[in-house]
């Protein structure tokens, strides 16, 4: 066993990144090329004048990389104006300068959850290129008339300056939709902006809606995140869903299907997010029925929300496990290049033809690409990559994000070990998530971490209540080995 005083997270993570094929350090040409950069002056360009909108953004407490943007109007025949604003980051970091070669060649920003590996430097990410409420920034702005049932009727995208005026943070925000507290300061302190911010709760729950009868999956998750405080991980907390995610979920995905549709209906090349329709429905089908559901021997989402709905109803404690396996049942997500007048995939989970990514470009280089691609509608110019080239940086992406989400889980075991070390011998209640020939697996109740079942496991099955024991760990490998207790 590792000590967890001795032990160095940080360090951990960096190896982590090396391990998994990353380059954790940016180049010193990068950082040279992000501090010489310069934002400029606003006007006199051509772009639109958006500054005055009341814009504001909503992610986690800490985030500073902030790419997205939001504005929600009324109109008089009871439809919706949506303005969604994106960092505008190629501006700064153009094709085939040191930062793109270095975002081309991890792909994305890895959190670590004791670090940020960006996927930009931060001259840029977190200042130049950020939507932070510090100045007049450059955005894509994807604009929306959205009808009274959820349905995006038209669209538009658009270069203009803005400037965010409210930097809000999901916890907050939150709990004030939902009763449970005050209006944000940073709310309070803007004119107007409590009326917009429930205009935008409002439309938000009528694109989800829209997106449920299509048959949209709704899942649960029992991720964590860790505290830290003066660079030590203190306690892993879990991040529920909440009004404020729902809204910035829904503009979200409103907004990539916009772009996606922008791009296929002018005949442009584009990279669509697909999640394809899943290899394994015959498992998931097999889940339902033992659980009293009888499911159609085709893939249906629709059907598949409805057993999932119910799921949750009759079942809340067990229903993130549930969520988890048909997850990973329906496999992941990846990039792939639409060909003008080709009809994509689609994403089987969103229950959308049309989807892209386009809303983070300061943490994803598809995002990126994206927002070059638009530009080259916007400016009327040749498409500013080839098909084959677009197919190389999808191929890209997927694998980097795979990659990504094997650091991000395992750091989440090392931090959970590190965390439990002073914890050895206590006794826990748990829920059995996973019984394979394989191993058998345990769900702590009380702290939100997963150990093997390493001895007693005979007899027990997925969903059983157990009470286990921490009897080993090993924090490097991020392992955490428990017995039952009868």
């Amino acid at each position: 066993m590792n000590s967890s005083a001795a032990f160095d997270l940080k360090a951990r993570a960096r190896q982590a990144m090396f391990d998994y094929g990353f380059q954790p350090d940016l180049p010193a040409d990068a950082l040279r090329e992000a501090r010489a950069s310069a934002a400029g002056p606003a006007g006199g360009d051509g772009l639109r004048d958006l500054r005055d909108v009341a814009w504001s953004s909503i992610d986690n407490p800490d985030s500073q990389d902030l790419d997205q943007i939001e504005f929600a109007e009324g109109l008089a025949d009871g439809s919706t104006r949506l303005l969604v604003g994106v960092a505008d980051v190629d501006w700064l970091v153009p094709r085939d300068s040191a930062c793109d070669r270095h975002a081309a060649e991890n792909t994305t920003t890895v959190y670590s959850g004791v670090t940020i590996f960006p996927m930009l430097p931060a001259d840029l990410s977190i200042d130049r290129t950020s939507l932070l409420p510090t100045g007049d920034r450059r955005a894509m702005v994807v604009e929306m008339r959205i009808s009274a049932s959820g349905e995006v009727t038209c669209h538009d995208v658009y270069p203009a300056w803005v400037r965010n005026h409210a930097k809000l943070a999901y916890p907050s925000v939150g709990d004030w939709l939902e009763g449970r507290a005050a209006v944000p300061a940073a709310a309070a302190a803007v004119p107007g902006m409590e009326a917009q911010l429930r205009l935008q709760h409002a439309l938000s729950l009528r694109l989800r809606q829209l997106r449920k009868d299509h048959g949209a999956l709704t899942f649960a998750s029992l991720e964590a995140r860790p505290v830290v405080e003066n660079g030590l991980v203190k306690d892993l907390v879990l991040a529920r869903p909440n009004a404020a995610m729902d809204i910035i979920e829904s503009f979200m995905v409103a907004a990539n299907s916009a772009m996606a549709r922008h791009l296929k209906e002018r005949g442009r090349l584009s990279i669509r997010r697909v999640v394809r329709t899943p290899r394994r429905w015959d498992r998931i089908v097999e889940l339902a029925r033992e659980l009293g559901t009888a499911l159609p021997a085709n893939p249906d989402p629709k059907a598949l929300q409805e057993f999932l709905d119910a799921r949750l109803q009759a079942d809340p404690p067990r229903f993130p496990d549930l969520s988890l396996a048909v997850v990973k049942l329906l496999g992941p997500g990846e990039y792939i290049v639409e060909p003008a007048g080709r009809e994509s995939t689609g994403h089987f989970g969103l229950a959308v033809q049309d989807y892209t990514h386009s809303t983070a470009p300061n943490r994803r280089f598809g995002d990126l690409i994206t927002q070059r691609l638009l530009k080259g509608v916007v400016g009327a110019a040749p498409e500013p990559y080839d098909e084959t080239e677009l197919t190389l940086i999808a191929a890209r992406c997927t694998e980097r994000e795979h990659a990504a989400a094997k650091v991000e889980r395992l750091m989440r075991k090392v931090i959970a070990c590190s965390l439990l070390s002073s914890r050895l011998g206590e006794v826990f209640e748990g829920l059995i998530t996973g019984a394979s020939p394989k191993g058998t697996y345990a769900r702590l109740k009380s702290f939100p971490a997963e150990g093997m079942v390493i001895r007693g496991a005979r007899g027990v099955d997925v969903g059983d209540a157990v009470r286990v024991r921490l009897v080993s760990l090993d924090i490097a490998r991020g392992f955490i080995n428990l017995e039952r207790v009868t």
